[in-house]
Parts: C-alpha cells; structure tokens; sequence
C-alpha cells in the first residue's frame, strides 16, 4: 500500500558516505523535527535523473529552502559508493543530501518499489517528491509515466510551498 499524505514514515535506514567511510542515518535523524523535500529516482546518471530531474532541484534549491525547507534530499536504490559519485559529479555536495536505499528497504515500506527487472534494472524506487513535516508526509507527487519528471520535479514542488 503506497504511503499516504497525513501518515508518519515509516522505520528506515538509508546509508550515506562520509568523510570516515559508509554510515548509517534513520528516518527519525533525517526528518523529525524537520521540513524536508525528500525526491525519490529510479537510477543515479539515468537519463531523466540525472539531466531533468536532479537539475531542477539543484536550479530551485535556495528559492525551495526560502520557504521554509531544512533539507533537499534524492533517494535512489543504488549503493552509497554509487550516490556519492552522483553528488560530486552533478555539483550536488553541500545543497542536497544523498540517501541510499540499496535494498529498496524504504521504497517498499512507503510502497514506492518499482520492479524494473524486466529492463535489467532490477528493484528500484518509483519517481515522486513529497514533502515532509516532522516525519509526516505531507504532500506527495508520484509520477504515472516513465520518463517524466513533472509532478515531482522542484517546480511543481516550489509551486506547492
């Protein structure tokens, strides 16, 4: 059952990478007590991920912060090693966090998984935004088709706040 717009998040950890190596960070550290725009992708360096959706919230980060948002981050089912890559690579570090969800372990609990094996993908996450207060969700934009990066993409986020 997908997650719905008033429910808490549910229990989670996704990995990071750190100065130290790979760590560990909860839903409750990530997002109690927060506003956080949490976006989630199918793939790092997919193509609407990496060209459409990622830029749209790296181009809107201050203007979505100004409304009052603690924290951007992208969730994707790739590894830690793999988002961090994403991070430098897209000038990312520093405005937006990076979260891994390697085992799909939170797109399955907010009932976002997506099987993708039938293009050798495997496990991965839907594409959505939601917005989230003190761990519930608030809004949330699930996008229909493949492809597309509309209503999750930071305009239509912005244009929400």
């Amino acid at each position: 059952m997908v997650i719905a717009v008033g429910q808490d998040l549910p229990d989670a950890t996704f990995r990071i990478t750190t100065p130290d190596g790979v760590a560990t960070r909860s839903t409750a550290e990530i997002f109690k007590g927060k506003t956080v725009v949490l976006f989630a992708v199918p793939g790092a360096f997919t193509p609407t991920c990496h060209k459409n959706h990622l830029p749209g919230y790296l181009r809107l980060a201050e203007a979505i912060k100004a409304k009052g948002v603690d924290t951007i981050a992208v969730t994707s089912t790739n590894d830690p090693f793999v988002m961090a890559a994403w991070a430098k690579e897209s000038g990312a570090t520093g405005q937006i966090e990076f979260l891994s969800d390697g085992n799909g372990d939170f797109a399955k609990a907010v009932g976002l998984d997506l099987d993708g094996s039938a293009h050798g993908m495997g496990l991965r996450s839907k594409r959505y935004a939601m917005l989230v207060k003190d761990g519930v969700v608030s809004r949330l934009a699930v996008e229909d088709a493949p492809g597309q990066a509309e209503v999750s993409g930071a305009d239509a986020m912005l244009n929400a706040l």
